[in-house]
């Protein structure tokens, strides 16, 4: 027994050593706080709190600084000025994709979304010209969708209901016709699975379990858990998607693409001869459910945000209600065009995007190539953060940054005016590719509750009721019933 224990103690020494070897090796990268072997800068981070962790750090080691997830140095950058100096004027040296364990351990790489290099640039290209962005068809089925959510609080009768389910049937769907070419009933039993396979999914990657894997990926790699939870709904969803894929391919015309998989399987015919082409089977379902996940869940969560800051301001919803009267009127349905006579919707609209500041860490990036950057030297590989939450309560760029204030968004002729600060959807190269969609489901399904609802709620909230919550890695707003009263 003597023997065992000191044949461990010697291996766990070793472990120490090499790891502290490797820390003590990255003389040359930006500041940070000492790291423990193991562990890393862990213990610097307190859970539910990761926003203030490391704006505390942004204020005692400056913009650029540098954390320890285990034994790897990782980069984040802070303020408007410095990440828009990384991700826009230096986009190619930062543009690669950095790890996300909670999913790369499923895609391998595959997707346009968390890969990198020729992939990236091919399928990114694609899916863009493809996925329906800016098209007439396209918005349609938004309003096609927004239309029937609006009959779904219609049939309540102004009694009170938590918004959730709701938006996150709508905007789903919104998904399902755009990817799939097909809609489905709320109450259909396909949909109700793949939505709770969507919940299931996005509940482990912000719970416990996911941020270690985020953190610590290596180690906790040897620790059994519920990792392989994640695999198994990873794979039944990627099952569904591929009965859809099968079902499209029966009744594929080349000639007339229904939807994204249509398309892609067009492609894939064409490129069938080519032994180094993209467009393969593995891309298309990873691409169709990576797009699938992150254009649901950020969609329904901005909005339901949206609507509890409008219950807390009845003022603001007041002067919403006013311009959409003025405006669009109450016997047609919005279409996009209209935001272009909608200044102050539009305004609240993008505070809305800002103030609830749903992915406040960003998405991971990588340094393509070794890096001079503000003094310090990051070595390729790195990964990189930059922290979306300190551009938007950048005290330079939004003079209330801690408020909903839509006055960020006008001038003063109380015209709409862009701040190049918002970057809800990231900024330079690898910006999310869903943004004009993202810009034109808020926009229809936003005036479209509003032309036919006043919002009410028997609760009273606070400024701290409607603050974001950072749940894992995502805020979101509490959870609320409102009425949704005919006007």
């Amino acid at each position: 027994m003597d023997t065992t224990w000191f044949a461990l103690l010697i291996l766990i020494c070793i472990f120490i050593y090499s790891t502290w070897g490797t820390i003590s090796r990255r003389r040359d990268l930006p500041p940070g706080p000492t790291p423990l072997p193991v562990i890393g800068s862990l213990w610097h981070l307190h859970r539910g709190k990761l926003v203030t962790s490391f704006i505390k750090l942004w204020g005692q080691y400056g913009p650029v600084f540098t954390l320890y997830f285990g034994s790897s140095p990782v980069v984040f950058l802070c303020g408007y000025e410095v990440v828009k100096e990384a991700l826009v004027s230096r986009g190619e040296e930062f543009g690669a994709r950095g790890p996300i364990p909670v999913l790369e351990r499923f895609t391998q790489g595959y997707g346009f979304i968390l890969s990198n290099g020729e992939r990236w640039k091919i399928l990114r290209a694609f899916t863009l010209k493809s996925f329906g962005f800016g098209k007439k068809n396209t918005e349609w089925k938004i309003q096609k969708e927004a239309q029937c959510v609006v009959d779904e609080f219609r049939k309540l009768k102004g009694l009170p209901v938590d918004p959730a389910k709701k938006l996150m049937d709508a905007f789903s769907n919104v998904l399902c016709s755009i990817i799939f070419g097909e809609r489905f009933e709320y109450e259909d039993e396909r949909f109700t699975r793949l939505l709770a396979n969507l919940e299931e999914s996005l509940h482990f990657a912000s719970s416990t379990w996911g941020q270690l894997l985020t953190f610590l990926p290596t180690f906790i790699n040897y620790i059994p858990g519920p990792f392989q939870r994640i695999n198994r709904l990873s794979e039944e969803m990627i099952d569904f998607i591929h009965e859809r894929v099968k079902a499209n391919r029966e009744t594929l015309d080349p000639n007339s693409p229904r939807c994204f998989i249509d398309s892609f399987l067009i492609k894939m015919d064409q490129e069938k001869n080519n032994p180094n082409t993209e467009f393969i089977l593995k891309n298309l379902l990873v691409t169709s459910r990576d797009l699938f996940i992150s254009g649901t869940e950020i969609m329904s969560t901005s909005l339901r945000h949206g609507l509890l800051i409008l219950l807390k301001y009845p003022e603001i919803q007041a002067k919403l209600h006013e311009e959409i009267d003025k405006v669009i009127g109450r016997d047609r349905a919005p279409d996009f065009e209209d935001r272009m006579q909608m200044h102050y919707t539009q305004a609240v609209i993008h505070e809305v995007q800002r103030f609830c500041d749903i992915a406040p860490l960003g998405v991971p990036r990588m340094v393509t190539r070794d890096v001079q950057f503000r003094g310090y030297q990051i070595p390729k590989g790195t990964q990189v953060y930059p922290l979306l939450s300190t551009v938007h309560r950048d005290p330079k760029q939004f003079s209330s940054s801690w408020e909903f204030n839509p006055n960020h968004f006008l001038d003063e002729s109380g015209h709409f005016m862009k701040n190049e600060a918002l970057m809800a959807f990231s900024a330079g190269k690898r910006i999310c590719p869903g943004e004009s969609l993202a810009r034109m489901e808020l926009f229809i399904f936003f005036t479209n509750i509003l032309q036919n609802f006043k919002l009410t709620s028997q609760t009273e909230f606070t400024e701290n009721d409607v603050a974001p919550k950072l749940m894992g890695f995502l805020n979101a707003p509490i959870s609320f019933n409102l009425s949704f009263v005919p006007r």
